[in-house]
C-alpha cells in the first residue's frame, strides 16, 4: 500500500469528493497509473479556487482509491481528463502549518512548499498517519485556524 498527497485547489476538491473520484496534474494519467487499489490519498489545497483563489495551505480531504485503472472521463470536446475513483472518508479541513515540523517529506522546513508543486507525490506512513490523524480528530478537540 502507499500513500499521497495530491495538490489541488479546494473547489477541485469538493468536485471530487461529490463526484468519488480525484484527478492529478490537470487531468494527466501519469500519476494516477501508479496509484493501486487502496492507495490513500490525502489532498492538499494551497488555494480555495484555481488559479487565482485565496491561499489556503491546508489538507482539504482524505480518500482511498476504489478501482483498479485511471480512466478517462468526458469533460467536453476538448478535455477528456483521467480519473481514478476515491472512497472519501469524514474530515475535517486542517492547516498544513501546525504539521510542517513533523512531516518527513518537507525536509526544508523554511522553504516547506516545495514539495507540493510537483502535483501529486508518495508520502511515508508516518506522514500519513500525522496527517490523518489531525484531519479526522473529533470535532471538540480541533482548535480554531
Amino acid at each position: 500500500m502507499n500513500y499521497w498527497i495530491n495538490t489541488v485547489s479546494r473547489d477541485h476538491v469538493e468536485r471530487g469528493v461529490r463526484g468519488r473520484f480525484t484527478k492529478a496534474n490537470h487531468g494527466k494519467p501519469t500519476m494516477l497509473r501508479k496509484m493501486k487499489r487502496g492507495d490513500w490519498v490525502i489532498f492538499y489545497s494551497p488555494r480555495t479556487v484555481y488559479p487565482d483563489g485565496e491561499p489556503l495551505q491546508a489538507f482539504t480531504a482524505i480518500g482511498q482509491v476504489a478501482d483498479d485503472e485511471a480512466y478517462q472521463a468526458d469533460g467536453g470536446p476538448d478535455f477528456q481528463p483521467w480519473r481514478r475513483n476515491v472512497d472519501f472518508l469524514e474530515c475535517s479541513e486542517t492547516s498544513v502549518r501546525p504539521l510542517i515540523d513533523e512531516l518527513e517529506f518537507i525536509e526544508d522546513k523554511k522553504r516547506w512548499g516545495y514539495k507540493f508543486q510537483f502535483g501529486v507525490f508518495r508520502i511515508s506512513e508516518h506522514d500519513f498517519k500525522l496527517i490523518r490523524a489531525a484531519m479526522t480528530q473529533p470535532a471538540e478537540a480541533t482548535v480554531s485556524q
